[in-house]
């Protein structure tokens, strides 16, 4: 006789531990990426400007292989639950997380190519550098490209804090087991 191991029912309802590690992986990037560009502001510039601005330029290496590896395991093994809510509430939740991972995307594209257009040194904790294959360094663009950085950065941090501000609404005011879907184990 074969025993068939049936999952509980509180398994079926949470996200994998691989989706989950990457969700989790994904806003430490993002808060310390957005932290370290805040601090810019309030450092002494001989204080940050390679230290602090070499780390921000790894992390954001970091937040794109993150990001990859997150879409890659999503669309393909990773476990897909249905959209928390009613009729009205769960097409905003799969909205919300959808234009979080388009503003991860602007965000790593803006900045990898701001780093290019800036002709900068571009390396991973000076581990390796990623080349420029197609841009030629342009001051000008480039600072244009900041602007763009920093907007999309502010927004993706408010577009986060909705996210868990939500998270913490279903939590604590609904009660239901949404927020438990990403908890780690």
């Amino acid at each position: 006789m074969t025993v068939i191991n049936i999952p509980s029912s509180a398994a079926h309802d949470r996200y994998d531990r691989v989706t989950i590690a990457f969700h989790w992986l994904t806003a430490l990037l993002v808060f310390a990426l957005f932290g370290t560009a805040f601090a810019w502001n309030y450092l002494p510039r001989e204080w940050h400007l390679r230290s602090l601005e070499g780390v921000h330029v790894s992390l954001g290496i970091a937040l794109a292989a993150t990001l990859i590896g997150r879409l890659v395991w999503r669309l393909t093994v990773g476990r897909k639950l249905a959209a928390a809510g009613n009729a009205v509430t769960a097409p905003l939740s799969r909205l919300m997380h959808w234009l979080l991972y388009l503003l991860l995307a602007v965000q790593v594209g803006l900045g990898f190519s701001l780093r290019w257009f800036q002709g900068e040194e571009f390396s991973f904790f000076g581990l390796f550098s990623v080349p420029n294959l197609f841009f030629t360094p342009d001051r000008a663009f480039a600072h244009r490209l900041e602007d763009l950085h920093n907007l999309s950065g502010w927004t993706l941090i408010c577009l986060a804090g909705a996210h868990a501000i939500a998270a913490l609404f279903h939590r604590y005011v609904l009660k239901d087991n949404v927020l438990r879907r990403m908890l780690p184990a």
